[in-house]
C-alpha cells in the first residue's frame, strides 16, 4: 500500500482457495479487519485470515451445483461475473437467478443456499461483511470519462474492473492502471479524493464504519 492509502491488486495476484466446506473454488481479492482503524499500516491483500476479518472480497467459481459455506453474522452480495446465469436455492424456499449481464443478490450469511449453474460454469463476485461493524454498499457503475471516490477515517472504497480499463490516482501525482479483473483499495484515513477515469464498467464497494447505512446505489 502506498502512502496515500492505496493498495493495487492485480487479478494475477490473488489467492485460490478452496471453500470452506470443500465444494468449490474462490479466488480471495482482499480481507480487512472489522475496525477501520485496523488497516492502516498494513500492506498486502490478506492481512487478517478467516475469521479474524470483518470484510473480504473474492471471486467463486462454481463448476456445478454446491452447497456455499455458512457465515453466521455476516452479510453476502453477490453479483455474478460470467456465464448464463447462478441460481440460488435457499432451504426456506426462496429461489434467486442471477443472469448476465451482472445480476445481484443480498442475502445473510447463515441461511442455507446451494448454488447452481445455469448451462455451464459461472464465475461470482462475492463480497461478505459483518453488518454489526460496518456497512457496505455495492455500485455498479459505468466509467466514462471521470469520476471522484472520497475517503476519511469511517469510510473506505474497494474498486472491481468488470470490464475495460481504468487509471487510478493514487493522490501523489501517480496514476495506477487497472486492467479488465484488476482491483484497488482505498483504505480509510485523513479525507482525500481518488480519482479514476478511463472507459468501461466498474463494481464499487463503499466501506463504512462504524455502520450507520450506506445509500444504496
Amino acid at each position: 500500500m502506498d502512502d496515500h492509502g492505496v493498495l493495487a491488486i492485480p487479478a494475477n495476484e490473488y489467492r485460490r482457495t478452496r471453500w470452506r466446506n470443500g465444494c468449490g473454488w474462490t479466488r480471495e481479492i482482499l480481507a480487512v479487519p472489522a475496525a477501520s482503524a485496523g488497516w492502516l499500516g498494513r500492506v498486502g491483500p490478506d492481512p487478517c485470515p478467516d475469521p479474524d476479518w470483518g470484510l473480504r472480497l473474492s471471486i467463486a467459481e462454481i463448476d456445478a451445483a454446491a452447497g456455499f459455506s455458512p457465515f453466521p453474522g455476516l452479510e453476502r452480495e453477490q453479483v455474478l461475473l460470467s456465464g448464463n446465469g447462478l441460481r440460488l436455492e435457499f432451504d426456506d424456499g426462496e429461489r434467486i437467478t442471477l443472469l448476465p449481464p451482472h445480476q445481484r443478490a443480498r442475502f445473510g450469511g447463515a441461511r442455507a443456499v446451494t448454488g447452481v449453474p445455469v448451462d455451464g460454469p459461472v464465475r461470482v463476485f462475492n463480497l461478505m461483511w459483518r453488518a454489526d461493524a460496518m456497512a457496505a454498499t455495492v455500485l455498479h457503475r459505468p466509467l466514462v470519462g471521470g469520476m471522484w471516490c472520497f475517503c476519511d477515517v469511517g469510510m473506505a472504497w474497494a474498486v472491481h474492473v468488470l470490464a475495460g480499463a481504468a487509471r487510478l490516482a493514487t493522490g501523489s501525482g501517480e496514476t495506477v492502471v487497472l486492467a479488465q479483473g484488476d482491483s484497488a483499495w482505498l483504505a480509510p484515513g485523513s479525507r482525500r479524493r481518488h480519482g479514476l477515469d478511463g472507459a468501461g464498467e466498474l463494481l464499487l464497494v463503499q466501506v463504512e464504519w462504524p455502520a450507520r447505512g450506506a445509500a444504496q446505489g
